[in-house]
């Protein structure tokens, strides 16, 4: 989808999800043939004319200064999340021929970064902006062991909507799907030229109906913080806190850590887990002899605990 087509439908989607009475509009009543807001509504709530908000919603929104985003923003009643994709929206379109070409994903840390992993009794991953999972500690690849069973690139979103393991992993399997969509929207919209990210999307829209159906509700989401809840094959039930750390000077990359409540049932389950974890020969991962700042080989990606 051209980014153009994006900026319509998500803008179109946002206005289906305001009513004129959530946006303080009486006496507007009568049959409506789309749902929320019309076209005119907007523009008037936003201080625009019908025509600039139209040509807008058509795609047009490329040059649109910061008074008027942030004022369609508060007409359609956006959440900072989605207000900041409106803006990566607007950043991007048309997205700018790169010079250089495309940065190709990392997929692999600093051999830093990776003893502060394996310095850590939480479990703790990587992540890069296409959910390729490119590194972990030991509780983290214990924790997620079920997505580095696999032969190829452990990729999040791939497991969350083509693994047939994936509903009984993930306790609210719906919310895991939705959340995962909407965070690869916010990544597309950051950065629209990312191929990987396109050509995911793309195999996710052909395997994947119920990718399909999460896609088109044109959500957006940036996963920081709060709970996750999975069944673990080996433990079982957790509820843990999970926080997401930028890291600074790799673009694209985050480090997520998990920790239960002190005290809770999930805190027994988590000692369990690094019991068994210590119990698997760590046979992957990145050498201890790889140079600083070299990218490892993908024979050198981490495989799973077995």
């Amino acid at each position: 989808m051209s980014t153009k087509d994006e900026v319509r439908e998500f803008l179109i989607s946002r206005r289906a999800n305001v009513s004129p009475e959530q946006a303080g509009l009486t006496g507007v009543g009568g049959e409506r043939r789309v749902p929320g807001l019309r076209r005119e509504e907007v523009a008037m709530i936003a201080g625009v004319s019908p025509d600039y908000y139209t040509r807008l919603e058509r795609g047009n929104i490329r040059g649109a200064s910061e008074s008027v985003l942030n004022a369609i923003a508060r007409a359609l009643q956006l959440n900072d999340v989605e207000r900041e994709y409106l803006f990566d929206l607007a950043r991007t379109a048309p997205a700018p021929a790169r010079s250089r070409g495309e940065r190709p994903a990392l997929r692999s840390v600093r051999a830093s970064v990776q003893r502060v992993l394996d310095n850590l009794t939480l479990p703790a991953l990587v992540h890069n902006a296409n959910q390729d999972l490119i590194a972990a500690n030991l509780m983290g690849r214990a924790l997620y062991a079920p997505h580095y069973d696999t032969p190829h690139q452990p990729n999040i979103a791939r497991f969350v909507f083509l693994d047939p393991r994936a509903p009984d992993y993930y306790v609210d399997w719906p919310l895991a799907r939705r959340t995962t969509a909407a965070v690869m929207r916010l990544e597309a919209g950051r950065d629209p030229l990312n191929g990987e990210l396109t050509a995911l999307i793309g195999e996710l829209s052909t395997r994947s109906p119920l990718f399909r159906t999460d896609w088109a509700d044109h959500d957006v989401h940036a996963h920081r913080t709060g709970v996750k809840s999975f069944r673990h094959p080996e433990v079982g039930p957790l509820d843990v806190s999970f926080d997401v750390f930028e890291m600074p000077g790799e673009a694209g990359l985050q480090i997520v850590t998990y920790s239960p409540a002190p005290g809770t049932r999930s805190a027994d389950a988590f000692a369990l887990l690094a019991s068994w974890a210590a119990t698997q020969e760590p046979d992957g991962g990145r050498p201890d002899d790889a140079p600083e700042g070299r990218e490892a080989s993908p024979d050198e990606a981490p495989r799973p605990p077995r």
